[in-house]
C-alpha cells in the first residue's frame, strides 16, 4: 500500500498544489481573513496511498474549493522524517493553516508547536499531538470498534476464539485495539494471536502472516481488523485457505473497493464500522478554517461512525460509496465544525 521515501529531499515529489478558482475577493459575510483574501492551507498526510486517503483528499479539496482556499497537499509515504520535513516546508511557505493527517506524535509535536508559535493554525486527524491549541479531528475510534465487535458478539455469542491484526504506536489502531481487549474480558473471548505490519505492501504482508496464524491456530473463528488494509490481507489469506465459511472478519473503515470485497460471494468480511473519509476531509478543512478565523472549533471535533454489515450492503444492493451515501444518510455528511459563513462542499 505504501511506498516509502527515504530522504526528506525526495518529499517534494509527493507535493501537489491546488489553486482554487476564488483567488481574489474572499467570501461575503465571512470573518477575517476569509472576507478579503485567499487563505492558504497545507495538508500533510503520513500515508501515501490507499482508498481511504484518496477519499479524504477528495473531501479536503471539495471543502477547500467551496471556501476559495489555496491548497497544498503532500504525503510522507509512511516516513516519519519526511512528514516532519513536509510540515517544516509548510511553515516556511507561510501558510495560514496546516492539517496533519496521521503520523507519530513524537515526530510531530515540536514542529506543530513551531507552526503555532509563528501564528499558523494546526489541526490534527488521528494523531494525538497533546496540545490544547490543536483541535483533534476524531472519528470516535472507540465507538467504531464497539459497533463492529457488538455485531461479532451478536453473530457468534460470547466465548469465541479470535485474533486481531494490530500494530502498536498508531493512535487510531491503539484506541480500537483497546476496545477489543475490553471485549476479551467482558465477553470471555480467547485471543489466540495478534499479528500485523505497516509497510509498503500491507494486504500482501498481512495475508502471509494470517495464513501462518490460521494454520497454527485452526480454532480461530473471528479476526478483528481495526484498519481496512488489514482486513484486505486477512480476507486474501482466508480465501486462499478456503476458510470463508469458518473464519469471519470484523473490520473498521470502508471504501468502494472494500464494499466490493465484502459483497463477494461467500465473503468472510462480515461487518465494518466507519465514517466517510471524504467527510473527514471536509470537516478537517472546516476546523482549520474556523481556527484561522479566530473561532476555535474545540479541543475535540468528533464524527460519529456507522455500522455496515454484509447483509446491509447486499440487501440494499449497494456497490459503491456513492450508493452507500444515498441509502445511509448518516454516512453522507457531518455537522461537526460548521458555521453559517462556511459554504457547503459540493460532492
Amino acid at each position: 500500500m505504501f511506498k516509502i521515501l527515504k530522504t526528506a529531499a525526495t518529499a517534494v515529489i509527493s507535493v501537489a498544489v491546488f489553486a482554487t478558482s476564488a483567488l481574489s475577493a474572499g467570501i461575503d459575510g465571512a470573518p477575517a481573513p476569509f472576507d478579503k483574501k485567499t487563505v492558504n492551507i497545507a495538508v500533510v498526510s503520513f500515508l501515501g496511498s490507499g482508498d481511504w486517503l484518496q477519499a479524504f483528499e477528495a473531501g479536503v479539496k471539495q471543502q477547500a474549493d467551496a471556501l476559495g482556499i489555496n491548497l497544498t497537499v503532500s504525503q510522507a509515504r509512511n516516513d516519519n522524517d519526511v512528514q516532519r520535513s513536509l510540515v517544516e516546508q509548510a511553515i516556511n511557505l507561510g501558510v495560514d493553516g496546516i492539517i496533519i493527517n496521521n503520523g507519530r506524535p513524537e515526530t510531530l509535536k515540536d514542529v506543530a508547536q513551531e507552526a503555532l508559535d509563528k501564528g499558523i493554525k494546526v489541526v490534527a486527524y488521528d494523531v494525538n499531538l497533546d496540545n490544547p491549541q490543536i483541535p483533534q479531528i476524531e472519528q470516535s475510534d472507540k465507538d467504531m470498534a464497539k459497533l463492529v465487535l457488538d455485531q461479532a458478539i451478536k453473530d457468534k455469542g460470547d466465548g469465541f476464539t479470535g485474533g486481531a491484526v494490530y500494530v502498536a504506536g498508531f493512535a487510531p489502531l491503539d484506541r480500537r485495539y483497546a476496545v477489543w481487549k475490553d471485549f476479551i474480558v467482558n465477553h470471555n473471548l480467547k485471543e489466540k494471536a495478534v499479528w500485523g505490519v505497516v509497510n509498503d505492501t500491507v494486504p500482501a504482508s498481512v495475508a502471509d502472516q494470517t495464513k501462518a496464524v490460521l494454520r497454527a491456530n485452526p480454532d480461530i473463528s473471528v479476526i478483528f481488523t481495526p484498519w481496512d488494509e488489514f482486513a484486505k490481507g486477512a480476507k486474501l489469506a482466508i480465501d486462499e485457505l478456503g476458510l470463508s465459511s469458518k473464519v469471519k472478519i470484523y473490520g473498521v473503515d470502508i471504501s468502494t473497493a472494500d464494499i466490493q470485497l465484502i459483497t463477494e460471494p461467500d465473503s468472510a468480511w462480515t461487518a465494518t464500522a466507519a465514517t466517510n473519509a471524504a467527510v473527514v476531509g471536509e470537516v478537517s478543512v472546516r476546523a482549520v478554517s474556523l481556527a484561522i478565523a479566530g473561532q476555535f472549533p474545540g479541543r475535540s471535533v468528533l464524527l460519529q461512525p456507522t455500522l455496515i454489515t454484509r447483509d446491509d450492503l447486499i440487501g440494499n444492493k449497494i456497490g459503491t460509496i456513492e450508493e452507500l451515501q444515498q441509502k445511509f444518510p448518516a454516512f453522507l455528511k457531518s455537522d461537526a465544525a460548521t458555521a453559517a459563513w462556511i459554504p457547503a462542499a459540493k460532492n
